[in-house]
């Protein structure tokens, strides 16, 4: 069943005479547990068309550089796979996803597509909708209970949006049901109106061969230890349940422990459904234990904070959306004397001189995560250690985007502006940081043994 909450109309004309139906994949680039998929299957199958779905692979997405093409064309391989085991053609792309949306749409009798949050994303699909000739139908699918649903406003911290969200969660904690579209799309002819080439995932073009198409930025190589894929994630996701999950709430804030899910990138890339990750949580029956407790807080709570934040507020990747008290603490405090500066290009070649922060530094830019802990102890350094706020921000956002295979997400955003009081309370002043909360590498040695967090990045 796909929730009607899901659901949005966002152009109701007359369908016309259409070939086919159009699913615009972008946020949720997968083909199991896509509500947007199924919806779109559904609507196929009552109207006796075909299903083409569609991916616009943009080459200067703002922030993206090899890194991310590689592990995100690697899922994208899959899903084509599993696309065409099912009965439907999977068009991909190298153009702007709006306009080769817009231009498959010319024959399309209904467009559906799925819910981004940032910036970027909601104004492709406000170009969508504003030029289409069909029906527009989107489909939220990457969090479990809907943005909206949850709350019509931003929230100011996890304990005002947690009750909202958690008195919804059983009814939203269903898969959808996986069907075939009656009419293949398979051997269907490119439409020929389209205005791009197509480029063919299954039995053509090699992720190899699209990366060297990209004029993108090539200094940031693919990760060797994290790889796309619904392979690779599904991996994971089963390790991480069948043998950490019962120790997450003791493990996850040990970076020296294998003690975490390592779904964000995942999850960022639409490569899988918080909605699946949560079922196996509950097929395991661990969900109210410590362990499965405390998942479920980082999974649902925080994350769809992150995702009620960047969508109500526009300034979700700038100091501008910070809460009036963590500006003003913040710049009060911007004169205080800095026993050490350093510069963004010190900052991104790990060249400080506290070894626990290099070490969660050049974590980051090798491998393209950095456990959440270090995470925390990372964008607070920051701020201790530039000019000015304002700047340390910048920077934060900068290295998180680059070099995160999660960076350029609400998650991602949200964090960040945590570490400069978003959804966090005043503590005690000090210089620097006014009422921030603060932290040290003493109170790291005291949560685990730090010595050994460096020794075991150093042999990265």
């Amino acid at each position: 069943m796909i929730h009607s909450e899901r659901t949005s109309v966002l152009k109701n004309i007359a369908s016309g005479r259409g070939n086919y139906v159009l699913y615009w994949m972008q946020a949720s680039q997968r083909a199991f547990c896509n509500h947007a998929l199924e919806y779109a299957i559904e609507e196929s199958n009552r109207r006796g068309k075909p299903l083409l779905v569609y991916f616009g692979l943009t080459p200067d997405y703002p922030g993206a550089n090899l890194r991310h093409y590689d592990f995100m064309l690697r899922g994208l391989a899959e899903t084509a796979e599993s696309l065409c085991e099912r009965g439907i053609r999977f068009i991909l792309s190298l153009c702007e996803p709006s306009r080769g949306a817009l231009s498959l749409s010319k024959q399309a009798c209904l467009l559906v597509m799925d819910r981004g949050y940032t910036g970027i994303q909601k104004k492709w699909s406000s170009q969508v909708v504003a030029g289409a000739k069909c029906p527009v139908v989107m489909v939220e699918s990457d969090v479990v209970v809907p943005v909206e649903t949850v709350s019509p406003k931003e929230e100011y911290a996890a304990r005002t949006i947690r009750k909202k969200i958690m008195e919804k969660l059983p009814y939203f904690l269903e898969i959808p049901e996986l069907k075939n579209p009656v009419v293949s799309s398979v051997g269907m002819e490119f439409p020929v109106e389209a205005e791009f080439e197509a480029i063919n995932l299954t039995g053509g073009a090699s992720v190899e061969d699209i990366l060297n198409k990209l004029n993108s930025d090539k200094s940031v190589e693919p990760s060797a230890f994290y790889r796309g894929g619904r392979t690779e994630c599904m991996k994971k996701l089963h390790n991480f349940v069948d043998r950490q999950l019962a120790f997450y709430h003791r493990d996850r804030n040990d970076p020296n422990l294998d003690g975490v899910s390592c779904m964000s990138p995942y999850l960022h890339f639409g490569q899988i459904s918080p909605v699946e990750i949560l079922y196996e949580v509950y097929k395991s029956g661990q969900q109210q234990s410590e362990g499965g407790l405390a998942f479920i807080e980082e999974l649902v709570v925080r994350r769809e904070l992150s995702m009620n934040f960047v969508h109500y507020n526009d300034d979700y990747d700038n100091f501008n959306n910070l809460q009036e008290w963590c500006r003003k603490t913040l710049l009060e405090h911007s004169g205080d004397r800095r026993k050490y500066v350093y510069s963004q290009e010190e900052l991104e070649s790990a060249s400080t001189h506290d070894p626990y922060w290099n070490a969660a530094q050049f974590e980051m830019v090798k491998t393209g995560k950095m456990h959440g802990y270090m995470r925390m102890y990372w964008g607070k350094k920051i701020i201790e250690w530039m000019e000015s706020p304002e700047e340390a921000y910048k920077t934060a956002v900068y290295l998180n985007d680059k070099y995160e295979l999660d960076g350029r997400d609400p998650n991602g955003y949200a964090g960040v502006a945590w570490c400069f009081g978003k959804h966090d309370r005043p503590w005690t002043t000090r210089e620097i940081f006014g009422t921030i909360r603060y932290m040290n590498d003493s109170g790291l040695k005291r949560k685990f043994h730090a010595d050994g967090y460096v020794k075991k990045i150093s042999a990265l």
